[in-house]
């Protein structure tokens, strides 16, 4: 039975991150919490999510602008680290409740931004970069700050969409590499990715 949901939520992630271009991790994570501890969930998580973006990277390849992404990346790397050492020292209660924090307050941004004119200062992509690194080490979800990161600049679909799966292919590697540095992929997670790969796939290209 907790195979079986698995597969429908890793179906819905792929699905919905074919459709966007973002948002696997936010909709997986919360409802694999609900089975499986945090612990196992956030890598788990992680490698499924690496699996769409490395889909969407070459689909979107051309439209990839590695200049707008390194900065991200740069300043993603120290925050990953600092995150995957919350991942392994914090109580798993707290990030649980970071999760839904997370996801309300940025639910509550998606509705009621507005798109602007000017690009934002060159600081705000470092600033963005970090906070994403800290929030995929430790809860797997790097998203929300680089999607307000990029959603508030006067971009195209294409190029909001292109940079964001670069990014997050790049990241996902980071992170994941940084999760088995800490010996957080485990068998059971592996064991649970083999359930999730082709069910996720499925759900890019529905999507």
């Amino acid at each position: 039975m907790e195979l079986l949901y698995l597969a429908i939520v890793a179906f819905l992630a792929g699905f919905t991150q074919g459709l966007s271009g973002f948002g696997s991790v936010l909709v997986s994570l919360p409802l694999v919490v609900l089975f499986w501890d945090i612990t196992t969930a956030v890598p788990l998580v992680s490698l499924l999510a690496l699996c769409i973006t490395t889909t969407l990277t070459v689909q979107l390849r051309q439209h990839v602008r590695w200049e707008r992404i390194l900065p991200l990346l740069i300043a993603a790397v120290p925050g990953m680290a600092v995150g995957t050492l919350l991942l392994k020292r914090v109580r798993a209660a707290y990030l649980e409740l970071l999760i839904g924090l997370l996801l309300t307050s940025f639910s509550v941004y998606l509705f009621s931004s507005k798109p602007r004119q000017r690009e934002l200062a060159a600081g705000w992509k470092w600033v963005a970069g970090f906070a994403s690194g800290i929030l995929g080490g430790s809860i797997g979800a790097n998203g929300p700050p680089v999607i307000i990161y990029t959603s508030m600049q006067p971009w195209d679909k294409n190029p909001v969409k292109s940079t964001l799966v670069g990014y997050f292919l790049v990241a996902g590697v980071g992170i994941s590499s940084i999760h088995a540095s800490f010996g957080l992929i485990t068998l059971e997670v592996l064991d649970l990715f083999t359930v999730g790969f082709l069910r996720v796939m499925a759900g890019v290209i529905t999507g």
